[in-house]
């Protein structure tokens, strides 16, 4: 099932991501995960592309598992490093496996990187015009509700990602975020630019000091005041900076269900539990949004 048919039906779509082995030894521990959170029934789950190391076969494996479990799998394709033909290669073999939704991304630029062939990659556009010349793929692209690292203005970036819609993205997906107004602010500004695709909302339950610090240094994701009072409360306490962290990305996603928003996605770090308490938490609220649907 395509990911833009999931977004544009009624109700609230709820899906996590889920990152590839570093090492073929890992993957029945990886197989494992999947099919706890498969087990939880998302709407679908998306697959990193290499994370840590792995490789675009183990993430085209995942994914390939993801759909065996009867949930819908997004791949993600990262193309900074890559060439066409290497592109092609991957699209080839995720078609092979039955795959139909990808998420394009171009990638962190390795320090140094130059661009001295045609046959590599600039920019993500460059990616989707392919994956759209390359077959019946329903494309996603990436989001930033703060600006992209980057990018010094923020009308610049919405202007970029607009170029990627154009290029034939058919939904996006935002990076993390922790305060729901900053979310909002964006809904207004993409919508101002003509950008009319389904956007789902990246959410990311922190459950460890270590994961602040490593968002702090990548994302640069703001972190509002009541965030940081319960970092600086509970981080040093492992049990309860996890629960308090579950708590506040579960009441971020009442606010933004509550204030209309269909699509919500989790970065839930290969940690069923995590993804099961999330579900546990608004499966009321779930329900509350599918009645009279069927």
């Amino acid at each position: 099932m395509k990911i833009v048919d999931i977004l544009n039906r009624q109700g609230v779509s709820v899906s996590f991501e889920v990152f590839p082995p570093k090492k073929d030894s890992d993957f029945s521990q990886a197989r494992q995960v999947v099919t706890e959170i498969a087990s939880l029934s998302p709407s679908f789950l998306s697959v990193t592309f290499g994370a840590g190391g792995g490789t675009s076969k183990s993430t085209a494996q995942i994914a390939e598992l993801i759909q065996r479990c009867g949930v819908p799998a997004l791949a993600h394709l990262t193309c900074v490093s890559s060439t066409r033909d290497e592109v092609s290669g991957v699209l080839e073999d995720l078609k092979s496996r039955g795959i139909q939704n990808v998420l394009a991304l171009r990638g962190d630029i390795p320090p140094g990187m130059e661009f001295p062939s045609p046959r590599q990659y600039r920019y993500a556009k460059e990616l989707v015009r392919q994956i759209k010349s390359s077959g019946d793929f329903c494309i996603g692209a990436a989001c930033y509700p703060e600006g992209h690292v980057e990018c010094e203005h923020k009308e610049d970036d919405i202007d970029h990602l607009k170029e990627k819609v154009d290029c034939g993205c058919d939904f996006l997906t935002t990076q993390m975020f922790f305060d729901n107004n900053i979310f909002y602010n964006f809904l207004y500004r993409v919508l101002a630019k003509g950008i009319r695709v389904p956007v789902a909302a990246g959410i990311m339950p922190v459950t460890s000091s270590k994961q602040i610090r490593r968002i702090c240094a990548l994302s640069g994701t703001a972190l509002p005041p009541r965030f940081l009072a319960i970092v600086d409360k509970f981080s040093d306490n492992s049990k309860a900076m996890k629960q308090a962290g579950i708590a506040y990305a579960t009441e971020q996603i009442i606010d933004l269900v509550a204030n209309g928003v269909k699509a919500i996605h989790v970065y839930a770090m290969n940690k069923p539990d995590v993804a099961r308490k999330i579900m546990e938490n608004i499966s009321d609220i779930l329900s509350d949004g599918q009645k009279g649907l069927d």
